[in-house]
């Protein structure tokens, strides 16, 4: 419908006033957007400092259970756990992945006896447990898929069994989801569900995470071979219609701002829940570039997740989940 022109249309009328903005306002940023992922360590009341992610520490179980239970005050729906496993403990099998007593199980099972209500996030890949820093298994120097799934099945069994509540599998090996999904029905665990990281590129982004959870200096080569091509959009479509297929309930592009189109594709193509990962790069970027006063870190970081929001995402892994929950709940 054609609109009138100025000054029968003055589009700054709506932005006069604070209410009025507020009034208008198409996209909202809540906690119930928000998930917090969260590093583990082994030890008790053990902390320790990310350098390359300033503000972000590595827990042992206990102090995650205080981390969770701080997110479940904020209104937080979900945490996300990553293990950083001991360099002694990793191998070409990733044996410690299927292990029922692993350090990501047994923070499972701390965390859900404690604050049960909270929704507990797994990653389902084999980076943090191999000695090549590889989300599979090595054959004669390449990634094995279908040996790989084999490993991936059993993993996403013992996470089950653990008390998991989202699965999410983000190692892009193909054929993952449907073999995961049919093991899952074939044990009982029909509730549990799976997010799949159904479009994660190859992206130069997931440096500090890699640090983080300690398979950056074991990596060996680069992980183009079965993460994405940042060059390619329509593939990513093809890697959610095959994932959907297979039984996925929800699916995430990763990483987050550099992605943003692939975010609003798929969600216009697949109108289902659709996730980003705001990656540790992002979060390293502003958090430096705040610390030097280059930028105001409370309005670039709100910015940052209300454009995730305005792509068409439902909900956003950010380190910034605590403390961006915290302010909103303060607002209020």
């Amino acid at each position: 419908m054609p609109q009138a022109g100025y000054p029968a249309t003055r589009l700054r009328r709506n932005r006069r006033a604070d209410w009025s903005r507020r009034l208008v306002r198409e996209t909202t940023l809540t906690p119930d957007d928000l998930i917090w992922p969260i590093f583990v360590i082994e030890g008790t009341g053990e902390r320790s400092a990310i350098a390359a992610m300033p503000g972000v520490d590595r827990l042992s179980i206990d102090l995650a259970v205080k981390a969770a239970e701080h997110a479940a005050t904020l209104g937080l729906p979900a945490i996300a756990l990553f293990p950083n496993t001991d360099s002694a403990l990793r191998d070409e099998a990733a044996s410690q992945a299927v292990n029922p007593g692993n350090l990501v199980c047994r923070a499972v099972r701390a965390i859900k006896a404690e604050v049960p209500d909270i929704g507990i996030i797994c990653d389902v890949a084999l980076d943090p447990y191999t000695s090549h820093g590889h989300d599979g298994l090595l054959v004669d120097g390449e990634i094995d898929n279908d040996k790989t799934i084999e490993v991936l099945i059993a993993q996403a069994l013992v996470q089950a069994e653990a008390g998991c509540d989202i699965l999410a599998p983000s190692d892009m090996m193909d054929g993952r989801i449907g073999a995961i999904r049919a093991a899952l029905e074939e044990n009982g665990f029909t509730q549990t569900q799976i997010l799949s990281y159904a479009a994660k590129y190859a992206s130069a982004f997931y440096g500090p995470f890699r640090d983080a959870v300690g398979s950056g200096q074991q990596l060996h080569g680069d992980k183009k071979t079965y993460q994405m091509d940042p060059a390619n959009g329509d593939e990513a479509l093809r890697e959610v219609a095959l994932d959907v297929a297979e039984g996925a309930d929800m699916v995430m592009v990763k990483p987050g701002l550099a992605y943003l189109d692939i975010v609003w594709r798929v969600k216009e193509a697949f109108k289902l829940p659709t996730f980003v990962y705001q990656t540790s790069g992002e979060y390293a970027m502003l958090a430096a570039a705040s610390e030097r006063g280059w930028l105001d870190r409370e309005r670039v970081i709100l910015e940052s997740l209300m454009a995730c929001k305005r792509a068409g995402a439902d909900a956003i892994f950010t380190y910034f989940a605590s403390e961006v929950a915290k302010r909103l709940k303060d607002a209020r």
